[in-house]
């Protein structure tokens, strides 16, 4: 299988952050999403895909060219890019942003474009500057997914829209790329969209990739644990990966399967309110991660754990419920 992106051994420094040594593929045909805290490089990893910046050290690769290579200019045609801030001049309205992009694209679909107005409910008048945060992105989205890209790269998408618009957005990316040439890399901060939508999760940390696997292997192998600090003292130790202490006097720890987790079953959805009650807090730990309730850290040792409220008899294990399944 060929790569859409390689980014090999990419470095940046600027003053007090750099990124250090930033190795990354996504694979044709697949969607990859990049999370991190807030100055952690994701953006600053996006400019450099797309030869926006150059990096101190490394080479990336876009669509099988070189961003540093002059022919890449061509390559930007089959990108559509959707940035956090829209970018379009603020006087002008969603059919002048459509005839500003025909002469700009070579392979400008005008019918695809206003399709997608029309189902995001875009107004023909309205100046782009008068436009919600939530308009903006749909426009934006709009234009990327109108001229015949290959590849999209999304920083918070997603970020502004409502629920349901939210879902019908992904489902676009998930059609976008059933066409086995067609790829996505999405930054977000939403990690149930992540959840949704994704392939493969990359995880920055102060300018350091720390890892990026497939979303069905951490789901299948990780869980967050949340309860007292006298039921982590059951924690089986093999299963731990990191535990902090909350300013509550609670404890919360990511866990990973382990080989004593086969005498359960590991399925989780078949065990039933009783066994729930009468399961030690290590089995439940181990429960969870053989489900896949949850991305955890993955080794990463940060220690920041969500804090949803749920409805179990004395256990603060999150997910238990198959309807806490979808959100992180």
């Amino acid at each position: 299988m060929t790569n859409a992106i390689e980014l090999n051994h990419i470095s940046k420094s600027f003053g007090e952050f750099s990124l250090k040594d930033v190795t990354l593929a996504v694979p044709a045909g697949t969607i990859c999403g990049l999370v991190g805290e807030n100055g952690a490089g994701k953006s600053t990893l996006i400019r450099i895909l797309m030869g926006a910046l150059r990096p101190d050290s490394g080479a990336a690769v876009t669509l099988g060219a070189d961003v540093s290579a002059p022919d890449f200019l061509r390559v930007k045609e089959d990108i559509g890019v959707v940035l956090d801030e829209g970018c379009f001049p603020e006087t002008l309205t969603a059919p002048q942003v459509g005839r500003v992009m025909a002469a700009t694209y070579r392979r400008w679909e005008q019918d695809t474009f206003d399709a997608y107005c029309r189902r995001f409910g875009l107004p023909e008048k309205t100046a782009f500057k008068d436009y919600s945060r939530g308009m903006k992105m749909k426009l934006t989205i709009a234009v990327a997914l109108s001229h015949q890209a290959q590849l999209l790269v999304l920083d918070e998408a997603t970020a502004g829209l409502d629920p349901i618009v939210r879902d019908e957005i992904l489902e676009l990316f998930n059609e976008f790329t059933r066409d086995e040439t067609h790829s996505v890399l999405i930054s977000s901060h939403i990690l149930s969209d992540l959840e949704k939508l994704c392939d493969y999760i990359a995880f920055l940390h102060q300018g350091r990739l720390l890892f990026c696997e497939e979303k069905d292997a951490l789901l299948e192998q990780y869980g967050i644990f949340n309860d007292t600090a006298e039921q982590a003292e059951a924690l089986m130790p093999e299963a731990i990966v990191s535990m902090e202490t909350t300013p509550y006097g609670g404890v919360g720890a990511s866990g990973q399967t382990c080989p004593s987790a086969e005498n359960m079953g590991g399925d989780l959805d078949g065990v039933g309110k009783e066994k729930h009650n009468e399961s030690t807090a290590a089995e439940r730990l181990v429960c969870s991660a053989e489900a896949g309730l949850g991305l955890s850290h993955h080794r990463s040792g940060l220690g920041r754990y969500p804090q949803r409220s749920t409805e179990s008899s004395g256990c603060g294990l999150r997910g238990h419920d198959p309807l806490y399944r979808h959100g992180l």
